[in-house]
């Protein structure tokens, strides 16, 4: 594995836990305003799950256990969560100081690279 990839990797796993953590102390109220209003589950368990899922992910990713499934598994994380970033924006909801319509594009054009990151990070092939 390269050194770019392992920092990628490293990064990627210490974001994730982080945001996790998030989700399960000082940032709820901003993850559920995440949660579209259609999603037939209570907001609350939905921001607290998600977050243990983020924690388990980024403790993955860092310990490096099976890199390339883990690195899939995180992409798809990333592609499910994605209906709460239109929802977010659709909806218009301010969260981490995405309080206009600019900002919360910018956040929906960022997920792709999210995806891309935690392939790439993974992959042991080295270009």
């Amino acid at each position: 594995m390269s050194a770019p990839r392992t920092i990628a990797r490293l990064a990627l796993g210490s974001m994730l836990a982080f945001a996790g953590t998030a989700h399960l102390t000082f940032a709820r109220q901003d993850f559920q305003a995440q949660v579209p209003d259609w999603f037939p589950a209570d907001k609350d368990a939905v921001v607290l799950v998600s977050g243990v899922v983020e924690i388990v992910q980024g403790i993955a990713l860092i310990s490096g256990w099976r890199q390339r499934t883990v690195g899939r598994v995180v992409a798809l994380f990333f592609i499910g969560v994605f209906p709460g970033n239109i929802s977010q924006f659709l909806e218009q909801k301010d969260a981490f100081g995405l309080d206009t319509d600019t900002k919360r594009a910018v956040r929906l054009a960022f997920q792709p690279l999210l995806v891309a990151w935690a392939l790439w990070a993974t992959n042991r092939k080295d270009d």
